[in-house]
């Protein structure tokens, strides 16, 4: 059986671009994200890792599900627009599973406490770069450019929040 962890990733949304970065450990332009920790719900992950990782307050660009219903309780959390499986291979941890609630989220305020290292990705970079995917699939370099999971979450959320 395969060991399975739950992660949160958001694909931040800024002036119709995506905020990515080289991961440090793998070495791939992804959005931020990582494990959701004991006692907290994916949104709070999601949310704690992008202020982490970028080091801007953002929020879910989702409505709540049951925004119009007339109960305070149960409490409903914003579900994700994705969940993916994604086989990891960590040199420390071993090859296990995440399975990864994917959000789209804009900053709240400004950009100005940007972390370094961020590269904001436009809507027109990333439909470029998925076109040179497919037109060179079997010699595309995804350590040079974001992996094709990443430019079509990136490309369908800037599409779906702008």
């Amino acid at each position: 059986m395969v060991i399975r962890h739950f992660t949160a990733t958001g694909y931040l949304i800024w002036d119709r671009g995506v905020f990515l970065h080289r991961h440090p450990k793998i070495g791939l332009w992804l959005p931020p994200g990582g494990h959701v920790e004991i006692n907290e719900d994916p949104v709070e992950a999601v949310l704690r890792e992008i202020k982490e990782e970028t080091g801007l307050v953002a929020s879910i660009c989702e409505e709540p599900p049951f925004k119009n219903m007339n109960f305070d309780y149960p409490k409903s959390i914003t579900p994700p627009r994705h969940i993916l499986e994604e086989h990891i291979d960590d040199p420390i941890v071993g090859f296990h599973h995440h399975i990864d609630m994917i959000y789209y989220c804009k900053p709240i305020d400004t950009i100005e406490a940007l972390h370094q290292g961020w590269k904001l990705f436009s809507d027109a970079e990333l439909k470029k770069t998925l076109e040179l995917y497919y037109q060179q699939k079997d010699t595309f370099d995804s350590s040079l450019y974001p992996p094709l999971d990443v430019l079509t979450l990136g490309i369908k959320a800037i599409e779906a929040t702008s």
